[in-house]
């Protein structure tokens, strides 16, 4: 069983910058995609960006490209969200999640297989 535990989030002033982490438990970190997904009140789950096992491969929603780095430690069994020129419209808790399908759809939630409990974000403008 994977346990993904997120942290990092909390209030910011719009412009300001966070770095989310979130830390698996288990053997496997290293084999599989991670991914970060966020939620706003009253909308559905979105993709926000993903990483490769090796960390050679990204992709991220046009929303935040240039302004978010998604990056992972695999020997701290760890994936980061840095986040930078934050908006409001980034408000949102963030999950992160891992993926154990190969190629396809990285960008929809259900070809994830463990989801962390999110962290709150809040940009205030």
């Amino acid at each position: 069983q994977v346990q993904l535990v997120e942290s990092g989030g909390r209030l910011v002033q719009a412009g300001g910058s966070l770095r989310l982490s979130c830390a698996a438990s288990g053997r496997t970190f290293s084999t599989y995609a991670m991914g970060w997904f966020r939620q706003a009140p009253g909308k559905n789950r979105e993709f926000v960006a993903v990483i490769s096992s090796s960390g050679s491969t990204t992709y991220y929603r046009d929303s935040v490209k240039g302004r978010f780095t998604i990056s992972r430690d695999n020997a701290k069994n760890t994936v980061y969200l840095q986040m930078n020129s934050l908006e409001p419209e980034d408000t949102a808790v963030y999950y992160c999640a891992e993926r154990r399908a190969q190629g396809g759809n990285y960008w929809y939630s259900l070809t994830y297989d463990y989801w962390g409990q999110g962290t709150q974000v809040t940009v205030s403008s």
